[in-house]
């Protein structure tokens, strides 16, 4: 089958398309799923680096790509509620960059949702829901979003407005509009962060949400007022030091039937037009190295898909 493999940690040059991948064998509980779209994430190169070994531990040859949507193609032993031919979304086991992937959490794919799009909603979905549950915010109470432009970030701002919760979300000037549109308040990034937040939020805000990185723990920190309890109210996706400021770095799927639920919820909220994420181009499997090189870039403007 069609795929894209690597055998070594490096820069996009790693990554071969081939065409003499062995299609992958469901075991028991698992799917086979023919991919029809395959949802690009900035862990798919950390993982290419060997950035994340220590959350996301590598086997190669790797095969890239958490998130798909496809058509069921078989059915491995024990697998009840899904029958060959369903249109489905979700994880891969044996990576999404594949003609053929398996799967062992899925849901229904509604028919009014495009491959394209049902492809960006299973990781920043699911992400976006777990950090937000982590932090346990709450109707009325303010969040501060760090990244909220980015996809899983644009999602937590969504799904919390959605929610009643006020976001002020920081992201470049660029995308402030966009922020607006979807219900945060805008902060620009940079020095003086806290005070722009501070500023925008004068009765302060209860938790945090890092969804971009670069050194804003102890800012988060400071915004809570630095007590060790705060810490317990801030969650990062994207800071690999976070231990070393005791914050927690999530990075794993929660409960199966709970990701399985949520990602049914999404889907038809982005079926209802209430949950969107922004396109940001689409690429043939066999260019992934440039997709991906483009996503490292840091100039990509929502979810990059790629189609076998």
């Amino acid at each position: 089958m069609e795929a894209i493999v690597y055998e070594e940690f490096g820069g996009p040059e790693v990554l071969r398309h081939t065409t003499g991948v062995v299609v992958p064998e469901p075991g028991p509980g698992e799917v086979r799923v023919k991919v029809a779209a395959v949802g690009l994430n900035p862990v798919d190169w950390k993982r290419r680096h060997g950035w994340v070994e220590e959350y996301y531990p590598t086997t190669f040859p790797a095969v890239p790509g958490l998130e798909f949507a496809g058509t069921v193609d078989r059915l491995g032993e024990g697998v009840t509620g899904l029958s060959v031919g369903d249109e489905v979304l979700g994880w891969t086991k044996t990576g999404a960059y594949a003609e053929y992937a398996i799967a062992g959490i899925v849901a229904p794919k509604p028919a009014g949702l495009s491959w394209e799009a049902a492809a960006s909603l299973p990781v920043a979905g699911e992400t976006a829901q777990r950090v937000l549950d982590l932090i346990g915010v709450r109707r009325g109470e303010t969040l501060f979003l760090h990244g909220a432009a980015g996809v899983v970030g644009s999602v937590g701002v969504q799904l919390a407005v959605a929610a009643g919760i006020t976001v002020v979300g920081s992201a470049s000037e660029s995308n402030h509009a966009y922020l607006r549109e979807l219900g945060a308040i805008p902060v620009a990034y940079g020095e003086g962060l806290a005070d722009r937040v501070r500023a925008a939020a004068p009765d302060g805000v209860d938790a945090v949400f890092d969804a971009a990185g670069h050194g804003v723990l102890p800012v988060a920190i400071e915004l809570l007022g630095g007590a060790e309890a705060a810490k317990e109210r801030i969650v990062t996706i994207a800071d690999v030091d976070a231990e070393k400021h005791g914050i927690v770095f999530s990075g794993n799927l929660g409960d199966p039937d709970a990701v399985r639920a949520g990602l049914t919820a999404h889907a038809r909220a982005a079926v209802a037009g209430t949950l969107a994420v922004r396109p940001a181009g689409t690429f043939p499997l066999k260019e992934a190295a440039r997709a991906q090189e483009l996503s490292e870039s840091g100039h990509v403007r929502g979810k990059l898909i790629l189609v076998p």
